[in-house]
């Protein structure tokens, strides 16, 4: 009884969950008897709310690559800050030799980004965003630098508190630094 509960609560959260596969790789291993193959897959997890993971899976065979992928991506899940449909404020985040800028945007935009860092994003919730790639376009990097980015992502109610400081003291430099960004 207590088993099959557990299974559709399991069952509905992965209902919920946005998957998406970004990359299948077909990566090679030189052994004595020549190279055997196999599929590396990047899996794309999020919930649309503020949630979201990413992960890498190896195998032989390609269901079973994207399996451990997404498994390690369910495993790997963090909170992202968001501000309403966009992220609080703008960011550079470096991950191997690529970097990503992310720049809050007005409701309406949309998502202004390509290939795996859309992904990341659509699945953690921002709807509006702007993006440039600014380093090497190696699509694993890439994902993991956005991932890294909006790990850092901080509202103004936890820099007040951080800074011992009200709200309202933080906020008038808050907006200030957005408008003159914008």
């Amino acid at each position: 009884m207590a088993k099959q509960r557990e299974q559709r609560s399991d069952s509905e959260n992965r209902e919920e969950l946005d998957e998406r596969v970004v990359n299948i790789a077909r990566v090679s291993k030189v052994i004595k008897g020549g190279r055997r193959f196999a599929f590396r897959v990047v899996v794309v997890v999020g919930d649309n709310r503020g949630t979201v993971g990413v992960g890498v899976g190896k195998s032989r065979g390609v269901p079973e690559a994207i399996r451990k992928a997404t498994e390690r991506a369910r495993r790997a899940m963090h909170p992202v800050k968001l501000s309403g449909t966009t992220i609080p404020h703008e960011i550079v985040s470096k991950f191997g030799g690529s970097r990503i800028m992310l720049k809050p945007a007005s409701p309406g935009t949309g998502v202004i980004a390509g290939g795996g860092v859309r992904a990341v994003l659509e699945a953690a919730g921002v709807r509006d965003i702007l993006t440039k790639s600014l380093g090497s376009s190696n699509m694993l990097n890439m994902i993991r630098a956005t991932l890294q980015g909006l790990e850092q992502m901080k509202d103004a109610e936890s820099v007040a508190k951080m800074r011992n400081k009200s709200i309202e003291d933080v906020l008038p430099f808050w907006r200030r630094h957005h408008a003159q960004q914008s």
